[in-house]
């Protein structure tokens, strides 16, 4: 396909309504291959215990619930988030080609290569702080905050990326 007909703005329009609808596409394909999504997300959600402490406070947050009844269908949840970041991510990338075939700006190459960053970062947090200790049964709601502590870490990293992606845009 032949895009030099289209100004700048029209072809990130393009590419914007190709994001939300692989969006949409995605989280529908999750509930198709997972047909007990619905309802282990609400499980996920109707199970927390409202009185955990965050370890070293004495602050109260919701943490989902460590009971043995209630550790499949958070799995389900939790592979189901792993499963949306590998796809998206992999959208990332296909999307990031396309950006640079289409001579996108440097700022929205620099923001596309630091949610890349971000989403395979996910996979990971999620494998390592919440799929392996459910399945090992040494899941506690510190584990649940500390998967938190490490998104901002993660968020922290993805913004470093898109700083030094525009940096070295800007040296050339």
């Amino acid at each position: 396909m032949n895009f030099d007909g289209f100004s700048k703005r029209h072809r990130e329009g393009l590419l914007s309504a190709l994001s939300a609808g692989f969006f949409l596409v995605l989280i529908g394909m999750l509930f198709v291959i997972k047909p007990n999504l619905y309802n282990d997300t609400a499980t996920f959600f109707n199970n927390f215990n409202l009185t955990s402490t965050v370890p070293h406070t004495q602050i109260k947050l919701p943490a989902p619930s460590s009971n043995s009844t209630v550790r499949d269908a958070n799995l389900s949840v939790y592979s189901a988030v792993q499963q949306f970041s590998l796809a998206w991510g992999i959208f990332l990338i296909a999307l990031l080609v396309l950006r640079f075939a289409f001579d996108s700006s440097w700022r929205r190459k620099a923001e596309n290569i630091s949610n890349i960053v971000f989403w395979f970062g996910l996979i990971y947090l999620v494998q390592t702080w919440l799929i392996n200790p459910t399945n090992s049964n040494t899941y506690q709601a510190q584990t649940w905050f500390e998967f938190w502590s490490m998104i901002i870490v993660l968020l922290g990293i993805s913004l470093i990326v898109r700083a030094v992606c525009l940096a070295a845009y800007r040296r050339e």
